[in-house]
């Protein structure tokens, strides 16, 4: 099944040519999951042919311009499309407010629901869980109220080996048999082990989005061992200072957490305009954590 990552945007407050604003799709099986929205989100949708209206549910990270600016254009964008399906939006405290009050002073009724998720930035909580992924959110520190989230991927069932199963099983057999069940006669005797017929499943995949923040160590241990890992490196170390100042990150930072968290991949994004040539960021975060890449648009990581 499916686990990619698409970045669209990682851009940070002043947007760049072939550099917008940060904005992310986790795919999962057919399933996409915006993560936060900037500007020209909806034109790197359709460059990267992921339809708009298989978008269920919309995670903002916090409510700085570069990371939701664009989601009032998403949203009368599947209003036009005719869109009738529930939106659940994941934000901080004050996201509602603010869409309400544009879609009020525009004029702009909606064919749909949204249903807006207020979390708390504050906590490491599960906020959402369907059939494919439970999501948590990540404490950021940063100038505002800010979170990262975390995607993990549900456990997926057994498999089953054809070859090894006898005839005339109902599908009520096989699934137990998926779900790691033994199947027993009437007497309650086993008369076929699950591991028998079915091997164990891939282990879950994982993803962690640290959007803008501060160095902070006590976040090694909630994304402890992720198969990716993102996180913002608005900054070379040398503008540490800087970085502190503004509640954000340098790119040797980025790789010393990925280290200290055993994480198998990281990406660095959020770039400041002022560095036109990325390398010497992925350099510096490299000396750290040699499994680094750059979240430049249109990069699609498969897990």
């Amino acid at each position: 099944m499916e686990f990619e990552l698409t970045i669209l945007g990682s851009a940070s407050a002043t947007p760049m040519l072939g550099r917008h604003h940060t904005a992310q799709v986790l795919t999962v099986g057919r399933e996409p999951y915006l993560i936060d929205c900037g500007e020209a989100t909806q034109e790197r949708l359709i460059e990267q042919r992921i339809r708009f209206g298989r978008i269920n549910c919309v995670f903002i990270s916090h409510l700085h311009g570069d990371h939701f600016f664009g989601l009032f254009g998403l949203l009368g964008t599947l209003h036009l499309q005719g869109r009738t399906e529930p939106l659940r939006i994941f934000g901080p405290a004050g996201l509602d407010e603010i869409l309400t009050t544009q879609l009020r002073c525009s004029g702009t009724p909606l064919n749909y629901d949204v249903d807006f998720v207020a979390v708390d930035t504050e906590r490491h909580q599960l906020i959402y869980a369907d059939q494919l992924v439970q999501v948590y959110t990540l404490p950021m520190r940063h100038r505002i109220p800010c979170c990262g989230y975390l995607f993990r991927e549900q456990p997926r069932r057994r498999r089953l080996l054809k070859e090894a199963l006898p005839d005339s099983l109902t599908p009520e057999q096989l699934q137990a048999l998926t779900r790691g069940e033994d199947l027993r006669d009437e007497a309650g005797h086993v008369w076929l082990r699950h591991h028998d017929v079915t091997t164990e499943p891939p282990a879950p995949r994982s993803y962690a989005y640290c959007s803008d923040t501060v160095y902070q160590e006590s976040l090694a241990e909630l994304v402890r061992g992720v198969d990716l890992l993102y996180h913002e490196c608005t900054f070379l170390h040398e503008m540490l200072d800087r970085a502190q100042q503004t509640g954000h990150s340098t790119a040797r930072q980025a790789g010393q957490l990925a280290r200290l968290a055993e994480v198998k991949q990281l990406l660095i994004g959020h770039f400041s305009s002022r560095y036109r040539d990325l390398q010497p960021l992925l350099s510096e975060a490299r000396r750290e954590f040699e499994p680094t890449q750059l979240a430049v648009e249109g990069l699609t990581v498969t897990l």
